[in-house]
């Protein structure tokens, strides 16, 4: 369904990563964990061609891609499988929440305003904001705009949905919203790659969990092998350090 191989990101003489290989099932969720400045985001980018990969083989579903040859149609359709939320919501200020959701809809499938901003108003009566589909995202809480920053993935019924650490700019009280959806969206089946620092929603939600350290996938497995029987010294010294150990 997704797999990646060699994936190596390098700025200037310095590698963030090398070698990384992934195979993630369909409807499998795959949560990254790790320390802050160990590549995790970087992956994330590079598997959308937000950032571009030094080398490496990204296949989504029937799109296969060399890092090394991507042209603009190959990226194009590539990222139509899937679907990016970023931490810091990354909407359009000048749209509102019913806009925001439908804007890919129009530019990325092609859908008609009319029919992109009636999925739009579907996606935010599934999310919970019913009513705020005329609000620009200053009139939204983190938590609301982090929702409908969901809302604008799930609208293109990606392959695979892609979460760079999605409650990392959130306030205490609105990173329980966020989670609950996802956690929703994992009940439905849906793919998901997700770099977090709530081990618990790791311990909870993920299929498999992987420790990514110094630029490389250390040790991966279920949550229970993570958690409750950790083998790398690296990862059992971050464990202690988020309290887990």
């Amino acid at each position: 369904m997704i797999k990646i191989n060699n994936l190596t990101k390098c700025f200037g003489d310095a590698a963030i990563f090398s070698g990384i290989n992934l195979n993630i099932d369909k409807g499998e969720i795959v949560v990254v964990i790790g320390p802050s400045g160990t590549g995790k985001s970087t992956l994330l980018r590079c598997i959308n061609f937000l950032e571009m990969a030094n080398q490496g083989q990204i296949t989504i579903d029937d799109v296969t891609i060399n890092c090394q040859q991507a042209v603009k149609s190959d990226i194009l359709a590539l990222r139509r499988k899937t679907g990016f939320v970023f931490q810091n919501y990354a909407l359009f200020s000048h749209l509102t929440a019913r806009q925001n959701i439908a804007e890919g809809l129009v530019t990325v499938k092609g859908w008609k305003k009319e029919e992109a901003h009636q999925r739009a108003q579907q996606i935010l009566d599934d999310i919970g904001l019913s009513d705020k589909g005329d609000h620009y995202p200053a009139a939204l809480s983190g938590g609301q705009q982090q929702r409908v920053g969901i809302g604008r993935a799930m609208a293109l019924e990606a392959e695979l949905l892609l979460f760079d650490e999605p409650t990392s700019a959130l306030d205490p009280e609105w990173v329980g919203e966020v989670l609950t959806l996802m956690q929703k969206l994992a009940t439905r089946h849906q793919t998901m790659l997700v770099v977090t620092h709530e081990m618990q929603f790791a311990r909870e939600v993920a299929d498999r969990v992987i420790f990514m350290a110094d630029g490389e996938f250390v040790e991966q497995g279920t949550p229970a092998q993570i958690f409750t029987n950790p083998q790398d010294p690296r990862l059992q010294k971050f464990l202690r350090q988020v309290g887990i150990q």
